[in-house]
């Protein structure tokens, strides 16, 4: 499934909630975010029709087996894109929202040769 930039930071918000606390439901991730309650709605149903996400009957929800990979993706993205600012002299607050946006748009070949430079100057 092709996912929206929005899409993609809902899963990463279901995954860094979901470290956070025992249960996330759609009023977390609103609050999280800052989006309206009918937003957050919508994009659950859009990600529950496309198998990313499960919602149970108390209204939590989970990531499935592949909601968990595009998650995962996204905010290794993230914390790669952050790490990389800031060892060029990016402070953190604007390296975090930077990444933000990077990490929706930067091709698997570009993030695979950061990530590969940036393990090397750390080891």
């Amino acid at each position: 499934m092709k996912l929206l930039e929005s899409g993609q930071m809902y899963l990463e918000t279901i995954l860094v909630l979901s470290k956070k606390m025992s249960a996330v439901r759609a009023i977390d991730i609103s609050e999280y975010m800052n989006y309206s309650k009918p937003s957050v709605s919508r994009a659950m149903g859009l990600l529950k029709n496309g198998g990313l996400i499960n919602i149970d009957s108390k209204g939590y929800i989970t990531l499935t087996d592949d909601g968990i990979i595009h998650a995962q993706k996204i905010y290794e993205r993230h914390n790669v894109l952050t790490k990389m600012l800031e060892h060029i002299g990016v402070d953190k607050e604007t390296a975090l929202n930077d990444a933000c946006k990077i990490e929706h748009v930067i091709s698997d070949n570009t993030f695979n040769a950061l990530k590969e430079f940036i393990s090397k100057i750390e080891n």
